[in-house]
């Protein structure tokens, strides 16, 4: 028997992000366990594939974006860019407009941005379970306002409840706002989540820093993870390419350790500087361009504006190996970036730079997709190592193991939400 589950997600394809790829995942998939869904969302940029059943609601737009327009500024640039600050100053998160704008960020976006969309959504919510039988509800943060509308939800209908956290809530290791906030946030966070029947998040790190704030629940990770109907081949660069897609944090995911070790390896003879070209897709930072400037590599490295995900895809597969730059904070060893399931999906190596290792560096060791390195020496070894073998046999091989690779899969991650709704509806397990 088929049972519904209405997922509650603001992220979801077409709205671009890493967010909308783990919803669209566990949408896809869940039929194949006995599951349903339909998607509760706010109003898309573009019309969603009509495989899925989603419910769009009217949406007034984001907090910070309503009061530029007030300002009389664009509402999809930045504030202080529109000002007049200049880059270095904007980029710099310790500037005292910086601060400033956090400051009144913590007061006018509490709980978060999207906070005017819970009307609408209970709305819409409120009139489906009406009208349709449902046997589950899952939301998904971030926005927590989610978990706030399935609360409610809940709280109308008493149907079982799986609120999925993709990061920590007030827990979060890099939660952006005071002491202050943060104790009258916990609040709204233990109130809210308290009618959840389970709490699920991303790994077993952070499953158990969530589950000792609310000892009084069961906590789950399900990881995320990448679609099997993405994984493609495309011809190899000529060159011995590296490649990195998606954000940067100077000081955190900070490609200065690569730099350095390439310039030197360059320097000494190792690498043939016409061999080797270093490509970067995103929106480059100042920081970015100066380092390259410093390490005298602006005729290796090549920093593209953000790309197409088709396209930034296409790039991954064609690289001999994709860069992945770790966080350097201790707290980190629970977190999986977004872009390592993308580049398992890629099937070329995966050179993980920097942070204490923790899930990332498990992940890579059980895969056989790549390797994590901290340490200098072992990064130049490693790139000494993967050059001589592109000059040898023409490309560096890919040795990811595919079973164990499977196992990071959106159809595994599904079939885990699908165990886990048949467990809390009472529906029957044999076949999962």
């Amino acid at each position: 028997m088929v049972r519904k589950v209405l997922l509650i997600t603001y992220y979801f394809p077409p709205r671009p992000g890493v967010a909308s790829l783990r919803l669209r995942g566990v949408a896809k998939y869940l039929p194949e366990y006995g599951w349903e869904p339909v998607i509760l969302t706010a109003a898309l940029p573009g019309e969603p594939e009509p495989r899925f059943n989603v419910v769009q609601t009217s949406y007034p737009g984001d907090v910070t974006a309503r009061w530029k327009k007030k300002l009389g500024l664009a509402p999809d640039n930045g504030f202080q860019k529109q000002i007049g600050i200049p880059r270095a100053l904007r980029e710099s998160r310790a500037s005292f407009t910086s601060k400033v704008i956090n400051c009144t960020k913590a007061i006018i976006v509490y709980p978060d941005e999207q906070k005017s969309w819970y009307p609408f959504a209970v709305s819409a919510g409120h009139d489906l379970l009406k009208r349709e039988r449902f046997d589950a509800l899952l939301s998904s943060s971030g926005p927590v306002t989610c978990h706030l509308i399935a609360r409610e939800l809940k709280r109308r209908h008493g149907i079982p409840w799986v609120a999925d956290l993709r990061d920590l809530w007030t827990q979060n290791h890099y939660y952006p706002y005071g002491l202050l906030r943060r104790l009258f946030e916990r609040r709204l966070e233990l109130k809210t989540l308290e009618l959840a029947d389970v709490l699920v998040t991303v790994s077993g790190p952070l499953a158990e820093e969530l589950q000792s704030l609310h000892r009084n629940k069961r906590v789950l990770a399900i990881t995320n993870g990448f679609d099997p109907d993405e994984v493609a081949s495309v011809p190899l660069t000529k060159e011995f390419t590296i490649t990195y897609t998606g954000q940067l944090y100077e000081g955190n995911r900070d490609p200065a350790l690569l730099f350095q070790a390439v310039h030197e390896l360059v320097a000494d003879g190792t690498i043939d500087p016409l061999d080797i070209r270093i490509r970067f897709y995103g929106e480059a930072p100042y920081w970015l361009e100066q380092q390259v400037g410093h390490y005298q590599l602006g005729e290796i490295v090549s920093l593209h504006h953000t790309v197409p995900r088709d396209v930034a895809l296409t790039k991954q597969r064609e690289s001999q190996v994709l860069l992945l730059l770790n966080r350097d904070d201790p707290r980190e060893r629970g977190v999986y970036t977004g872009k390592i399931f993308e580049y398992l999906a890629a099937k070329r190596p995966i050179l993980a730079l920097g942070g204490p290792g923790g899930v990332v560096a498990q992940l890579l060791k059980e895969t056989g997709a790549g390797v994590h390195v901290n340490l200098y020496d072992h990064l130049k070894a490693f790139l000494s190592s993967w050059y001589q073998e592109y000059k040898t046999e023409g490309e560096v091989r890919y040795k990811g193991q595919w079973e164990a690779v499977h196992k990071y899969s959106h159809r595994e991650m599904a079939r885990r939400f699908a165990y886990l709704l048949d467990e809390i509806t009472g529906g029957g397990l044999a076949n999962r």
